[in-house]
């Protein structure tokens, strides 16, 4: 394989060929551009001087790739350790060990402090023999900070979210072990109700912890089953009903026929749950809930269902749309771990699906989902 390119090396055609030079042990029947890479490549010659300098490495670096061809290594890339030593004389990798092939990647930085990762593969025509080549890989380091805060909130927000009720059961609990013959049959009843919410709070959230954890790896396992749609939305608001919601804040419209869903009844019910509670917590007015057939969402599939969730409350303002389905989004201060509709696009794209926020005819919120009717394999 030899190395192309399309920033102009100083030296005219000789500059230009050194960069195309064939690099040991790569072969010589493909071709790589360096510029399509994703991440920052820079290669140095058997004598130290840059051949190589692709358009990711001057994004993240800011220097011209006119400027770093045929400029030694070292200067081209004037990168120093977090103790401010020189990372070139440092590692020496002309001069150093012969044993050695490359150098592990690490946070290094730039001229103004910048930081970046970089890996280092020195390329040898034998063993023990001189460096040929030494290929140098740069990434920034924004993406791998924008995950350690993404991790760093969901364990703050997760500390947060256990500390409440589990002080309150460690509470209760001790009071009742301490004081039993104390209470009246009526405090004690009260007491238990509050450590079973409480319990039930810190179940819900392990189980969104281990939602995010599957989807964030792709292991979120759809179970297909076949699904009457109207009907888990039917149970969804019989039980805010039981609950003392009143029946008319509700509204179901189904439009039929509908086609045969297969999807897994518990994780629909999942995403039903999460947005007609949104609805109900954060919206105002009559809760529409309508569930219509519409075209698939997957390609190859004529048919799916659409489920649309809307409330008359003041909505979600234009510029959180783009972040509603986000972790840690929070419509309004009152409560919630934020995660909730990250795990709804999660199972929702799971399935095949899509997810979508906007405006209401009446102002509020609407999401809806689209599934695929999808059925199993071994009855297509």
């Amino acid at each position: 394989m030899s190395v192309a390119g399309t920033s102009t090396a100083p030296g005219g055609p000789e500059g230009r060929d050194a960069r195309r030079a064939p690099v040991p042990g790569w072969a010589d029947h493909a071709a790589l551009d360096p510029d399509q890479l994703p991440d920052g490549l820079v290669i140095a010659d058997e004598q130290g001087r840059v051949v190589c300098f692709n358009v990711a490495a001057s994004r993240i670096t800011a220097v011209r790739a006119a400027d770093a061809l045929g400029q030694p290594l070292e200067k081209a890339l004037p990168l120093e350790d977090l103790e401010g030593r020189r990372w070139w004389q440092l590692t020496d990798p002309y001069g150093g060990l012969a044993i050695r092939v490359r150098q592990p990647e690490r946070n290094l930085l730039l001229p103004g402090g910048r930081e970046v990762l970089v890996s280092a593969r020195y390329v040898r025509a034998e063993p023990l023999g001189p460096v040929r080549r030494v290929l140098v890989s740069l990434r920034d380091t924004e993406a791998r900070r924008r995950t350690e805060r993404s991790h760093a909130e969901l364990i703050a927000t997760v500390a947060h979210e256990l500390r409440s009720p589990l002080t309150s059961v460690k509470g209760f609990t001790a009071t009742l072990l301490a004081k039993w013959e104390r209470f009246t049959d009526d405090q004690k009843r009260l007491m238990l109700e509050t450590v079973d919410a409480d319990a039930d709070r810190v179940t819900r959230l392990i189980a969104e912890l281990l939602d995010i954890s599957r989807i964030d790896s792709g292991r979120l396992e759809v179970r297909r089953q076949p699904v009457d749609i109207g009907a888990a939305v039917s149970r969804h608001i019989q039980a805010y009903v039981a609950a003392g919601q009143p029946a008319d804040r509700f509204l179901l419209r189904i439009e039929q026929p509908l086609p045969d869903l297969w999807a897994d009844p518990d994780k629909v019910d999942q995403v039903l749950s999460n947005l007609i509670e949104n609805a109900v917590r954060h919206g105002e007015g009559t809760v529409t809930i309508d569930v219509t057939p519409c075209a698939s969402p997957r390609d190859g599939e004529e048919t799916g269902t659409s489920v649309t969730v809307s409330d008359e409350g003041p909505g979600i303002p234009e510029a959180s749309m783009n972040r509603v389905f986000t972790r840690f989004w929070r419509g309004s201060k009152r409560g919630g771990t934020g995660l909730g509709l990250y795990i709804v696009k999660g199972i929702v794209e799971a399935h095949g699906g899509t997810i979508t926020v906007g405006r209401a005819a009446v102002g509020g919120a609407e999401f809806r989902f689209t599934l695929p009717v999808a059925a199993p394999a071994y009855l297509a």
